[in-house]
């Protein structure tokens, strides 16, 4: 408790909140913990660019919660955090249930595919930190079963992810509906010309904070394994194969890529784990629950976990697929290597890949090793089904020029 006390009662936390740091093992603070959370006791409004495993959820859930608590419980929501993800509302409710523990301040989080029936009977009993999806937030809204007249504090999580995924006018909508003097952090893992805009927008001379601005961790092993496109399950199934890989994050870009690859490397006796889109919440559930207690050693996934997803100790990201932009790749290497922790990353690459390779290793301004599995049979002949077309190689040249050029343009 010593070291705890020399670190975050600083901050003047009180004793309820300090507890429950200890009892997770969270004694010294993260940077942007640091930056953050005596400015946000303060009241001030923050915008923070950071990636996922830095630490800003205990930076924006602490001083909130310190807030709230010393005016006791309500019947109505004083706290809003939106998030644009099922998996990262869970995450986010069940760290801020345990930061919560030893006070008053009930917790309860909101999204699609659960039911809104217990959802409205929870919210009927009170609560006092809401933390939603927007489309549900906006339906209980609509059915009057919702009010965010009383808001003290709204956080947005993952605002680049919420406007990639055409949230702005429903966040515009809720966001309408919350008073004005209320107190608003904005958190992002990028920092694009639409965040600024909506920071200008939402925000009051907010205290700009910056942590390693869309740069992976430096723990995180970076490789690249050139392969053919017919050759690249083979390659993956011996990777994995490898003793180093204690828990593994596969990515693939499609729905249909998922389900083909989860099939055949349990056909060939891997231990498994799959979500994507189609699945159910209460599938996603657990499939994550088995993937973070080591029931599954392996999680093959779509970008619907590149982002939010925080479980220790996931030893290796593997993109089975290379995303499509150079920012998917950071969020989905950053699954790995975990504030202190070291990680590996491996990207498979083929030939139509190298455009966007070149984007990403601009953005990383450093060069990915490149790297031969040792024994691995690279000769098998191209059948014509794994040969691209050129179409389909304009089309990614473009893409990522793009790419490239939208990263000149803000670090100019």
């Amino acid at each position: 408790m010593k070291v705890l006390e020399m670190e975050f009662s600083k901050f003047e936390i009180s004793q309820p909140l300090l507890r429950a740091l200890d009892a997770q093992g969270i004694h010294i603070p993260t940077p942007i913990q640091e930056q953050t959370i005596p400015a946000a006791l303060l009241g001030r409004d923050l915008l923070g660019t950071a990636q996922t495993g830095t630490g800003k959820t205990v930076a924006f859930l602490l001083p909130g919660i310190e807030m709230l608590s010393k005016r006791g419980p309500t019947r109505e929501p004083r706290m809003l955090v939106l998030a644009p993800t099922r998996e990262l509302v869970v995450q986010i409710a069940d760290e801020a249930k345990k930061l919560a523990h030893h006070t008053s301040i009930r917790v309860l989080p909101i999204f699609g595919g659960a039911s809104i029936k217990k959802q409205i009977d929870k919210l009927n009993i009170g609560v006092d930190i809401l933390v939603a999806t927007p489309g549900r937030l906006l339906d209980l809204m609509g059915r009057g079963r919702v009010r965010l007249k009383h808001i003290e504090l709204f956080v947005l999580d993952e605002a680049d992810r919420m406007l990639d995924m055409g949230f702005l006018p429903d966040i515009k909508k809720i966001v309408a509906s919350m008073p004005i003097n209320r107190q608003t952090m904005l958190f992002s893992a990028t920092l694009p010309q639409p965040i600024v805009s909506l920071a200008n927008r939402f925000l009051k001379d907010p205290l700009r904070v910056e942590i390693d601005t869309a740069r992976p961790p430096q723990a995180i092993d970076q490789v690249l394994y050139p392969v053919p496109k017919h050759l690249k399950l083979q390659l993956l199934t011996e990777l994995l194969q490898s003793e180093s890989v204690e828990s593994a994050l596969v990515f693939t870009r499609t729905k249909q890529e998922a389900d083909i690859i989860t099939r055949q490397l349990r056909d060939g006796g891997l231990s498994v784990g799959e979500i994507h889109g189609d699945f159910s919440q209460k599938l996603r559930t657990r499939a994550l629950e088995k993937f973070r207690t080591g029931k599954v050693r392996i999680l093959v996934a779509t970008n619907v976990a590149a982002r939010g997803l925080d479980i220790s100790g996931i030893t290796h990201v593997i993109n089975y697929d290379a995303p499509d932009e150079a920012e998917n790749y950071i969020h989905r290497i950053g699954r790995t290597g975990r504030v202190d922790a070291s990680g590996v990353a491996w990207t498979l690459v083929t030939p139509e890949d190298v455009p966007l390779i070149s984007s990403v290793e601009y953005l990383l301004d450093a060069t990915i090793e490149r790297r031969i599995l040792s024994g691995f049979y690279y000769d098998v002949p191209t059948p014509d089904w794994a040969k691209p077309s050129a179409k389909t190689i304009l089309q990614r040249i473009e893409r990522n020029q793009a790419s490239i050029d939208r990263w000149k343009s803000l670090t100019r």
